[in-house]
């Protein structure tokens, strides 16, 4: 039973946010009282984190396929931001709102738990990158790293851009010109193929 809320409960997170989802609104969809729903879990943000655990569980599932899949460091990278861009504005975009705003000390929590293993080979990425002449050598991978995810989550956890109504492109072209900055001659060949 515990498993089958915390499904339902992501889907409904996923389609409707979190902000304005109760615990009440929650078990409607299951057919479950909610005395059934706090057997299992003592608040809203107590189910949010074990949906989180199964939500990062599945991007990281999604981002080792990606980094499989692909022909090299830069196309991967690129691939990697712009698959977060498309979840973060995309269909979803209402839940990573009130996730970034209201929850950002929980998520950062399930992120760093259910995405080390993400975070070492995206880092192992970028040493390829490097190895490979596609980044500049003197680069130092996790920096890389450590600086694309402050880039990211500066703007997407921000209002700073929220007068300009262009959110999503400010992160593009944020990540786009960092992307462009690390890379060789070799590299940006390939970005300007990307493009």
């Amino acid at each position: 039973m515990k498993e089958k809320i915390i499904e339902a409960s992501l889907q409904q997170f996923l389609l409707h946010g979190i902000k304005e989802i109760t615990m009440q609104k929650l078990v409607v969809p299951l057919g479950i009282s909610t005395k059934t729903m706090y057997k299992y879990f003592t608040n809203k943000e107590d189910l949010l984190e074990e949906c989180l655990k199964v939500h990062y569980g599945e991007a990281d599932k999604t981002l080792k396929d990606i980094l499989t899949g692909s022909p090299n460091p830069v196309v991967s990278l690129f691939r990697v931001y712009y698959i977060a861009l498309e979840q973060d504005f995309g269909i979803n975009h209402l839940f990573y709102h009130d996730l970034n705003y209201y929850y950002p000390d929980l998520q950062d929590k399930v992120i760093r738990e259910y995405s080390n293993g993400a975070l070492e080979a995206v880092t192992t990425l970028i040493r390829q990158g490097i190895d490979g002449a596609y980044f500049l050598d003197y680069l130092i991978a996790p920096v890389v790293l450590e600086t694309l995810t402050i880039l990211y989550t500066s703007v997407t956890r921000s209002n700073a851009y929220k007068q300009f109504g262009m959110k999503r492109d400010v992160v593009k072209h944020t990540i786009d010109i960092y992307l462009r900055g690390i890379c060789t001659a070799k590299g940006l060949e390939i970005i300007d193929q990307l493009k």
